[in-house]
């Protein structure tokens, strides 16, 4: 019998804390903490901290095994779900307190998320390995990241939590 060379880590508010402070000193306003070892492992586990005026572009995993999975642990943030022409079909709102903390999201759905409060931090779960997104992947009808219109359309994703 082999004795393991890793040891648990444990996921508590000073971790919640530092990786919250490297997104917010990110110009992507986001950052991740991996608990797997590399891009090539079956299963991608990690900590994705999330700040407002974060824009991830809405995307879809095609490959039947990209499923993901989210669980706010810290923070509230908004997920919109899309039909294939762009229009908004859902949005819903993660909280670790609340109605909804979760989502599991099937390949095949046009997808974003926005953090709503500053200090989002989420737990990520998905196969591996990663392979960027491929061209049919990306949503046709919304900006790329960096792209001029980019602000705008993200400013348009926050209105839709805004509202009532």
């Amino acid at each position: 019998m082999t004795t393991p060379t890793k040891v648990p880590r444990l996921i508590d508010q000073l971790l919640l804390t530092t990786v919250s402070d490297e997104a917010r000193s990110n110009p992507r306003r986001r950052q991740n903490l991996n608990f797997h070892e590399d891009d090539a492992a079956v299963a991608h586990r990690l900590l994705n901290a999330i700040e407002p005026g974060s824009y991830l572009p809405p995307h879809r995993h095609l490959d039947a095994n990209k499923d993901e999975t989210m669980v706010v642990l810290r923070g509230r943030l908004g997920v919109v779900f899309f039909d294939h022409a762009g229009k908004a079909q859902q949005t819903v709102v993660l909280a670790p307190t609340g109605g909804v903390c979760g989502v599991d999201i099937p390949h095949g759905v046009f997808h974003t998320i926005l953090a709503l409060d500053p200090g989002t931090v989420i737990l990520e779960a998905k196969a591996g390995p990663y392979l960027p997104l491929a061209e049919n992947e990306r949503a046709p009808w919304a900006p790329a990241e960096g792209a001029a219109e980019a602000a705008a359309y993200a400013g348009s994703l926050r209105e839709l939590f805004a509202r009532g």
